[in-house]
């Protein structure tokens, strides 16, 4: 049976309504303003993964008979975690209709591909990384995803959170180059100090050997004189 187009955009209107009222953790998603079967969002990695830090922004593709049929699901940041631009499988996505649930929302959507991410089951168009590449990824997706026309027009408030954090990396960044470079330069100093200092104590121990020799010398011959005149 033929779902009506107008189906699947009433009800896209309606899990949106929802997700706004009642929003994902960790979680934002927005229509794209001029294909409402075309969604994107944008996880924000949580605390205690190594995905912490990093913004991954991805995108979910309905079919026209949604809620019927699942939509299909991208990840377009570099993550670690999933192949970027590349259809997920997923027990939520068009690669399991029989699995489907036509109850399920965007929210839902959502809230499995969060909780799969940081699984670290296999499947279809994932990738096996380190929990430290993970973290290399997180620093990089910022600046990554400025770049990204279509993510800077869906979420200006994240555009100014992430600008907002590489200012905060860059102030951090140079408060640890100027302390390096105040520690290079005192220990420079200490050394100059100390290649200046080894000739002088030289000196002074030759000059007080001089000295000694000098008092010695003069108190022999003072001795003996006094015994010549005896």
């Amino acid at each position: 049976m033929t779902r009506k187009p107008n189906t699947a955009t009433r009800r896209l209107r309606q899990d949106y309504m929802r997700l706004k009222k009642d929003p994902v953790p960790y979680i934002i998603a927005e229509p794209n303003p001029s294909n409402i079967l075309e969604w994107h969002y944008v996880v924000k990695g949580p605390e205690s993964t190594p995905y912490n830090g990093g913004f991954y922004h991805g995108k979910l593709i309905f079919p026209g008979e949604f809620p019927f049929l699942p939509p299909s699901i991208y990840m377009t940041t570099p993550n670690g975690r999933f192949k970027v631009n590349t259809r997920l499988c997923l027990s939520i996505s068009d690669f399991h209709p029989d699995t489907w649930n036509p109850a399920w929302s965007v929210s839902t959507i959502l809230a499995g591909l969060l909780s799969f991410m940081i699984e670290k089951s296999p499947t279809l168009g994932s990738i096996n990384t380190t929990d430290w590449e993970k973290r290399q990824y997180a620093h990089q997706s910022l600046e990554f995803n400025l770049r990204d026309k279509m993510f800077c027009e869906l979420f200006p408030e994240t555009v100014l959170e992430i600008r907002h954090e590489l200012e905060r990396r860059q102030e951090l960044d140079q408060q640890i180059r100027h302390q390096s470079t105040t520690s290079e330069m005192s220990s420079l100093i200490r050394e100059q100090f100390q290649r200046d200092q080894s000739p002088l104590n030289g000196a002074m121990t030759n000059l007080a050997i001089i000295v000694g020799f000098a008092a010695f010398a003069y108190v022999v011959k003072y001795v003996l004189r006094n015994i010549a005149w005896e």
